[in-house]
């Protein structure tokens, strides 16, 4: 008599003679992920456990994480654009004065990683 699982069309391997399901992952395409799709993979795996293993089983993670990776890489530059114009930081200060530049390009893009980060990475 076959089990539920060979009746729907899994098989069994046998392993140190136990039989065990043989249980493949769905392919999936493989997209480059970048430092922001890493973060959030890291938030899901200690955070979010359940939608993390959905994810991996159903085959849709690297493509989710591609996605999660390119809305962030978007969002940051756009910030860091509209911020530096609003706060009058251009490239005649760049010129002028590289220091004052630099000093005041870092607290943006310190502060567009800050909301990206709690917008998409840890808010899934």
């Amino acid at each position: 008599m076959k089990s539920l699982f060979e009746q729907m069309g899994g098989a069994y391997i046998l392993q140190d003679n136990y039989y065990l399901p043989n249980l493949t992952l769905p392919a999936e395409e493989n997209k480059t992920i970048g430092i922001w799709g890493h973060r959030h993979l890291r938030y899901l795996k200690q955070h979010r456990k359940v939608f993390y293993t959905n994810l991996l089983t159903s085959g849709r993670l690297n493509g989710y994480l591609a996605d999660i990776d390119k809305q962030a890489e978007d969002m940051f530059l756009r910030l860091a654009k509209q911020m530096a114009e609003r706060e009058g930081v251009t490239e005649q200060l760049k010129a002028e004065n590289q220091m004052e530049w630099v000093c005041r390009m870092n607290n943006i893009r310190s502060r567009a990683m800050e909301i990206v980060n709690a917008d998409l990475i840890f808010n899934e």
